[in-house]
């Protein structure tokens, strides 16, 4: 955990986890499909897993292209 990394490699890195991120949300998404009519705690479980994801890729996101999206409504 001591490397130097130069800004180049630490956006690559903040991409990957960006896209992981991604990726992870709408697996967690298609788990709560999925569970929705037979296991009502499992899905809800995996709907808050899928915003947890969710959360992570709007940070990493706004990281990696700042300003580039407007701001959620609520």
């Amino acid at each position: 955990m001591s490397d130097v990394v130069d800004s180049q490699e630490l956006l690559r890195r903040i991409q990957r986890g960006r896209d992981r991120a991604m990726t992870e949300e709408r697996a967690w998404q298609a788990r709560a499909e999925q569970l929705r009519a037979t296991d009502p705690e499992g899905a809800r479980e995996a709907v808050v897993r899928a915003w947890t994801y969710e959360a992570v890729f709007r940070v990493l996101d706004e990281i990696a292209v700042p300003g580039g999206h407007s701001a959620p409504t609520a």
